[in-house]
């Protein structure tokens, strides 16, 4: 038996000592929760979270997981299976999104937390790492920088949790030896973990508003401009 839930990724505030004594108790629970950031447009700050992926992650033995589009919800639901002693999240959307990923690839790249999903050829100049919904406008954001020269590779960051049981090397590799930019449609608390003291972050810096999800994208600036005005200031910072 495999106990499932589903609801807001906002109403974590209310399922909090429930998801944290599966946790602490080691069962497979898997809690499926959508519209999962400003992205639910009209229903308002009230029910778009902001700090709850946060304060997630601050439980131990969670799994959270944000999935980019279709392909990365069928691998973290394959690893939310696989978890025997630990509970998941799954973070979901209520928009639509492009499908980033070839569905043949030949193993779970969210297995691993975190992934080069799109390249550089040469020489990396910066890092544009994101979650979810996201990770789309990343990509956006690298076209932009490409045509101007400036190599950036993306990286899928699906899940904290798994990314941090990885090797050292593994890490380095990911994220690179250069300066990173972090794209989340929430608090920036905790990503200063993966960007450092060089690097910047692209989300919220207080709650949303009520309308609709691109107009909010826009008005908060969560766009692939801004993603690509933050990595041009750094690029050009470090050189």
């Amino acid at each position: 038996v495999i106990p499932y839930s589903g609801t807001f990724l906002v109403f974590t505030d209310y399922a909090r000592p429930a998801i944290r004594l599966s946790a602490l108790m080691k069962q497979r629970v898997i809690y499926v929760m959508t519209h999962d950031s400003i992205g639910l447009g009209e229903d308002g700050p009230t029910h778009q979270p902001v700090e709850h992926l946060a304060s997630l992650r601050a439980i131990p033995n969670l799994n959270v997981f944000r999935p980019a589009d279709a392909v990365e919800v069928a691998e973290c639901w394959e690893l939310a299976l696989r978890a025997d002693d630990t509970p998941s999240v799954l973070a979901l959307t209520r928009q639509g999104l492009p499908t980033l990923r070839d569905a043949h690839w030949d193993e779970n790249a969210c297995a691993r937390g975190a992934y080069i999903l799109s390249d550089v050829e040469g020489e990396r100049k910066v890092t544009l790492i994101a979650s979810g919904s996201e990770v789309s406008i990343a990509m956006e954001a690298q076209a932009l920088l490409e045509a101007e020269g400036i190599p950036a590779a993306v990286v899928s960051m699906p899940c904290w949790e798994l990314f941090e049981r990885q090797s050292n090397d593994y890490r380095a590799a990911v994220l690179g030896d250069v300066p990173a930019i972090a794209c989340e449609a929430a608090a920036d608390f905790g990503w200063e973990r993966w960007i450092g003291e060089k690097g910047d972050f692209v989300g919220m810096q207080g709650f949303g508003a009520s309308a609709p999800a691109g107009d909010l994208y826009n008005h908060f600036g969560i766009t692939a401009a801004a993603i690509a005005n933050a990595a041009r200031e750094i690029v050009a910072e470090d050189a």
